[in-house]
């Protein structure tokens, strides 16, 4: 363990491999993929990975180590440092063009374009030297100048890559590497915002320029989420090479190994949270090799190393609305939620994966809402493909995580569906308020036999609590007079559930277990000692309530137990 006065900085949210490098942040050396790039040649290069799995610094990293005028010493001790022949032959030896396609967020094609058109500006800011060139013309350097017009028209922005790799190529009189960012995020907004064809057609007369017998390109890099159709964006490309998370080449370097995590987890001192950091964060598949999301290990080493009662968190939701998961969740039929309910008790199931979408077809159907789910990582392969159709794999939910997004994802889908018949729903509610313990039970019942249960093996029993607690309690918020409270303190202890009724000065306290073994008369009997040998009324009474009702709730599967008590 290092001193913790002289450790490295954890780069949080960093993607800048010369910030990182010289800012003395901890890094994880994957320049290795710059041996593999130059060893394993392709023209045009497309890397496909989840979000959060080190795409950008990967780009950043390229850049770092390709262009004229790069610091070398930011290698030094790294393991490209050790190719001589590769580094004395590529290093600081190309012009580069390096752009980002992650912010392009808009709600009409107009601001899209636009955003882009600022993207190719600064780009044209970073190489305004050209504007100095002995060798361009002054046509050369008008052309120049129109890719800094922030006002450029589509024609101009079309040909704005093929623009900067000619002059770029002319001055330098040498070859252009090309690195595109996170492509896909146009395509992916545009299709939400019902502009898709106009924003295919831009990125498709960009790329086509720019990669297509372009004699000025020496290799081009691209990263994104999901591999477009090739006839969407790549149409007339010659053979893109694509390299996806079920492809061997490049598989370790996007997300850390174990001998990554374990490294970094020792050399905070930290190594005591391994098991609870694996069962996390860990169990993605790419190619051959199991990783861990570097978002997710990063995030929790820079809390855990200063909190020694920190518990794994869910960091990798936080970055994305899940909205793919909703989406499954809306289109599932019944066959559908049965499988859920096997991925969520750690079991697998095959699909076809199709590994070439368009963005306008993710959503129309349930098959291709499987594909999109393997691809952006909320479910990866587990054992070996079918070797009669190598896109049949088994799927499953790589961690802890992930469930507890599935859960949390299907408890508030679970209560959006419940809300539909508000009748009903204020039946349910009425049966608690009126200590009608059948009816509450009979109704969550029907609740659980129309939605997805969580089954007896991965889940702790304390996340299966949690889910049937979240979902009770989504039920009963629908009253809007009824002040519902979870976890609330009171007596020695936190109760799960309290009801103040505020105008009848009625209380309701519930207590929510999952039925080990599916002994639910036992459980709710349990559930009513915590209750009363906690005190969980006394915040009841000392708001004011006179009447109190108490409840233990069990829940085992589909199925549920409620047991009245009163005071």
């Amino acid at each position: 363990m290092v001193q913790k006065e002289s450790m490295k900085k954890l780069p949080v949210g960093i993607e800048d491999f010369g910030e990182i490098r010289s800012g003395e942040f901890y890094y994880v050396d994957k320049t290795a993929m710059i041996r593999e790039l130059l060893n394993g040649w392709g023209k045009v290069n497309l890397f496909t990975r989840p979000r959060r799995f080190g795409k950008s610094l990967n780009m950043s990293m390229l850049r770092s180590f390709f262009e004229i005028g790069c610091d070398k010493s930011m290698f030094d001790g790294l393991v490209i440092s050790e190719e001589r022949f590769l580094c004395e032959k590529y290093m600081g030896k190309f012009p580069v063009i390096s752009i980002s396609l992650k912010g392009i967020q808009a709600d009409s094609f107009e601001k899209a374009k636009n955003l882009i058109v600022k993207i190719i500006n600064a780009e044209a800011r970073r190489l305004q030297y050209l504007l100095n060139s002995e060798i361009l013309s002054e046509y050369d350097k008008a052309v120049f100048l129109s890719l800094l017009d922030k006002d450029m028209d589509e024609a101009t922005l079309c040909n704005s890559l093929y623009c900067f790799s000619e002059l770029l190529r002319k001055h330098h009189d040498q070859k252009v590497i090309l690195l595109i960012d996170e492509y896909d995020v146009p395509l992916a907004k545009a299709s939400e915002q019902d502009f898709y064809e106009q924003m295919v057609n831009l990125i498709r007369n960009m790329f086509e320029q720019a990669l297509k017998t372009n004699e000025n390109l020496y290799f081009s890099v691209l990263t994104g989420c999901l591999r477009v159709s090739k006839e969407s964006i790549f149409t007339g490309l010659n053979n893109p090479k694509i390299l996806s998370i079920t492809d061997i080449q490049f598989d370790e370097y996007f997300g850390f190994t174990d001998c990554e995590v374990r490294k970094m987890l020792k050399y905070y001192g930290i190594s005591e949270s391994y098991d609870e950091v694996k069962k996390w964060y860990d169990g993605y598949h790419f190619g051959n090799v199991d990783v861990y999301c570097p978002w997710d290990v990063i995030s929790f080493c820079d809390k855990r190393k200063d909190d020694p009662n920190l518990y794994p968190e869910d960091y990798w939701s936080n970055t994305s609305s899940n909205d793919i998961v909703r989406r499954f969740l809306q289109k599932s039929t019944a066959v559908t939620r049965g499988e859920i309910e096997k991925l969520i008790a750690g079991e697998s199931v095959t699909k076809v994966i199709k590994k070439e979408l368009t963005y306008k077809d993710l959503y129309n159907s349930i098959d291709n809402l499987w594909s999109v789910l393997f691809t952006t990582g909320y479910l990866t392969q587990c054992g070996m493909p079918d070797k009669r159709d190598r896109n049949k794999l088994m799927l499953t939910i790589p961690n802890e995580e992930v469930r507890n997004i599935f859960m949390n994802q299907i408890t508030e889908w679970m209560q959006d569906v419940a809300r539909e018949n508000v009748a009903a729903l204020e039946a349910f509610c009425e049966a608690f308020r009126n200590g009608d313990a059948y009816e509450a039970q009979k109704r969550f019942s029907e609740y659980l036999n129309r939605t997805i249960s969580v089954r007896d093996t991965a889940v702790r029993d304390d996340l299966k609590e949690n889910f049937y607690h979240g979902f009770l309690l989504g039920l009963l918020r629908y009253k809007e007079d009824w002040n519902v409270m979870s976890n609330r303190e009171s007596g020695d202890g936190f109760a799960d559930i309290l009801v103040e009724i505020s105008d009848e000065r009625t209380g309701i306290v519930m207590e929510v277990k999952y039925a080990d073994k599916g002994n639910l008369d036992a459980a709710c009997e349990e559930a009513l000692r915590q209750i009363e040998n906690k005190r969980y009324t006394d915040q009841l009474f000392a708001d004011g309530m006179r009447t109190i009702l108490k409840y233990g709730i069990a829940c085992h599967g589909k199925e549920c137990k409620v047991i009245f008590g009163k005071f």
